[in-house]
């Protein structure tokens, strides 16, 4: 069974940010504006998308 992937860039930066946008953010494995990662479509993946989706692009990958 495999799951769907997600391609997520981030677009703005994490400076000014609560702590756990900043975590989310961090977590999903990105670090500087343009980094982008592709990761498994999981509902704890969403999660972390929906705490940052104000800096992030999201696509199918």
């Amino acid at each position: 069974m495999s799951q769907s992937k997600i391609k997520v860039t981030l677009t703005n930066s994490v400076h000014g940010q609560l702590r756990n946008i900043r975590a989310s953010v961090y977590g999903l494995g990105l670090r500087r504006i343009r980094d982008s990662r592709v990761v498994q479509d999981t509902p704890q993946v969403r999660g972390m998308i929906n705490a940052a989706k104000h800096l992030l692009a999201v696509e199918k990958a």
